[in-house]
C-alpha cells in the first residue's frame, strides 16, 4: 500500500515547532510521510496560534490558499490544529473551506480523523485534556542540521495573566515525567545533537511527584546537564514570579547549561502588571535580574514587552522605558496590545488605547532596544566565546555561523569547522544582531 503525504505549515512559538514534530510522528505511524512540497500533498494541515489577532488572520489567507489547492486536485483534506482550532471550533468548519479542526490535545486522534473525514463530513475534536504530555512520542525531528533540538517538558499553563489566551487554547498546566525527558535527550546526544532546548509556557513551574520523591526544574535542569558535558542545555520561557534563587544557583553551577534567559516583562509599571495579572512587581522583576548578574555575570537577558495595553497612560509607558533601560536587554520581543476574544481582559477592561498611540509607543520601545541591543553587542567585542557551529552564514558561504551560550549569533571565516563542532572565536565588531568575529 503506498505511503501518503502530509504537509505542514508551522506558525507562532518554538511549542508549535514541537508539536508539528509529535504530529508528524503519530501520522508516519498510520502511513503518512512528511513532504515539504504542498502540490504533492494528500493532507494539508496549519499548525496554528492565536496568541495575537494578526497571526489569526495570517491562517485564514493560508485556507484561502489551501482552498485553491484542494480545488485543483480534489482529494486533498485541509485541517486546522493548534491554538486556533481550539480557540474557534466550529467556526473555522463553518467556513466551508476546512476538513479537519484538532486541538492541541487531540494530536493522537489525528489519524482517525483524517480517515473519517470527506466532502459534506468535516472532523473536529478540541477536548483539552489534564494528562496529556506527549513523553512516549519520538518526535519527527525538523531542524536542518542535526545540532539542536526542542524537548517539551510540560503543557499548558495555569497563571491566566488577563491578555493571554494560552490557558484557554492550551488547558491547565502539567508536567512530563523526568525519565521521559532524560530518555528523550539522552536519545537525542547518542544521535549527535549537541544542544537541546526544554520547552513549556512557565518552565519554571514544572514539578512531577512521585514515590521516588519530587523533582523541581531546577531538579531537572541539572538531569538534562549531566547527560553530557559537550550537551548544551537551554531553556524556554521563564515566568519572573517563579524563577528561583535555586534555579539560578543551578544554572551557574553547570558550565553547560546556557547563560541565556528569557524573563517576560511586558510592562515595567507596577499598576499594569497587576491588570495583567502578572502576580509580580517592577521591585520584584529587578530582584531576580540582580540575583541572575550576581551569580551569572555574563548572562544574557532577553524579554516580552506589550505596548498600550488598556488604560495604559504616558506614566506607565515611560515606566516601560525606564525597566529596559536598568536591565538592558539583550533582546526583546516586543508587541502592540492585542486583545484576544475570551480573556480576562477582553471581558472586563476596555481596548482604550488609541492604535496611533499604541503604535508609537512601540516604535519608541523598538527604537529603545535596538540602542541597547547594539550597546549589549559592543561590550562583547575583544571577548573569546566558545560558539556552536550551525552552518554556513546567510552573508558568504565562506563564513561559518552559530550561536555563544549568551544565545547571541556569531559569524567568522572558517573552511574547518561543520554543523555540530564547538569553535572558539574572538569577536572584532558587531551589527545590532550579529557579533563579528575570527577563529583563535
Amino acid at each position: 500500500m503506498d505511503r501518503k503525504k502530509l504537509y505542514i505549515e508551522t506558525y507562532g512559538c518554538q511549542m508549535n515547532v514541537s508539536d508539528t514534530e509529535v504530529i508528524f510522528s503519530i501520522m508516519a505511524r498510520n502511513g503518512y510521510d512528511r513532504t515539504e512540497d504542498i502540490s504533492q500533498a494528500d493532507v494539508i494541515l496549519a499548525n496554528t496560534c492565536s496568541i495575537r489577532d494578526n497571526a489569526e488572520q495570517r491562517i485564514y489567507g493560508r485556507i484561502d490558499q489551501f482552498a485553491r489547492e484542494k480545488k485543483q486536485r480534489g482529494d486533498v483534506l485541509v485541517g486546522i490544529v493548534g491554538c486556533m482550532a481550539e480557540r474557534l471550533k466550529e467556526a473555522l468548519l463553518d467556513t466551508g473551506k476546512v476538513d479537519i479542526v484538532a486541538g492541541p490535545d487531540a494530536y493522537r486522534n489525528l489519524p482517525v480523523l483524517v480517515e473519517a473525514a470527506r466532502p459534506g463530513h468535516p472532523q473536529i475534536d478540541v477536548m483539552l485534556s489534564h494528562e496529556e504530555t506527549y513523553a512516549d512520542i519520538s518526535p519527527v525531528r525538523l531542524d536542518k542540521n542535526g545540532v539542536s533540538a526542542f524537548v517539551s517538558i510540560m503543557r499548558g499553563c495555569n497563571n491566566v495573566c488577563s491578555y493571554c489566551v494560552v490557558p484557554y487554547t492550551r488547558g491547565a498546566e502539567r508536567s512530563r515525567d523526568p525519565r521521559t525527558i532524560v530518555r528523550e535527550v539522552c536519545d537525542l546526544h547518542a544521535a549527535g545533537y549537541k544542544e537541546v532546548t526544554l520547552l513549556g509556557q512557565n518552565v519554571d513551574s514544572y514539578f512531577w511527584k512521585s514515590e521516588e520523591g519530587t523533582v523541581d526544574f531546577a531538579d531537572l535542569l541539572s538531569l538534562v546537564a549531566d547527560v553530557s558535558p559537550e550537551l548544551r542545555v537551554r531553556f524556554s520561557t521563564s515566568h519572573p514570579k517563579d524563577i528561583s534563587d535555586k534555579l539560578i544557583e543551578t544554572m551557574a553551577s553547570r558550565d553547560n547549561i546556557c547563560r541565556c534567559i528569557h524573563l517576560p516583562v511586558q510592562s515595567g509599571s507596577n499598576r499594569m502588571l497587576e491588570k495583567m495579572r502578572r502576580r509580580y512587581t517592577r521591585e520584584w522583576y529587578l530582584d531576580r535580574v540582580a540575583k541572575i548578574r550576581k551569580e551569572m555575570p555574563d548572562c544574557a537577558i532577553t524579554t516580552d514587552v506589550i505596548a498600550g495595553f488598556c488604560s495604559e497612560t504616558e506614566e506607565d509607558h515611560k515606566d516601560t522605558l525606564s525597566i529596559m533601560e536598568e536591565v538592558g536587554y539583550d533582546y526583546a520581543y516586543m508587541f502592540q496590545y492585542s486583545e484576544r476574544p475570551g480573556t480576562l481582559a477582553a471581558r472586563n477592561y476596555p481596548d482604550d488605547v488609541p492604535p496611533e498611540v499604541k503604535t508609537r509607543r512601540l516604535n519608541e520601545i523598538i527604537e529603545l532596544q535596538n540602542r541597547l541591543g547594539l550597546e549589549s553587542n559592543k561590550r562583547d567585542v575583544g571577548k573569546t566565546f566558545k560558539v556552536l557551529v550551525e552552518g554556513p552564514s546567510k552573508r558568504s558561504a565562506d563564513e561559518l555561523c552559530g550561536r555563544a551560550s549568551n544565545n547571541k549569533m556569531c559569524v567568522f571565516p572558517d573552511k574547518i569547522h561543520r554543523p555540530g563542532d564547538y569553535a572558539m572565536v574572538e569577536v572584532l565588531s558587531c551589527t545590532s544582531a550579529t557579533l563579528i568575529c575570527k577563529l583563535v
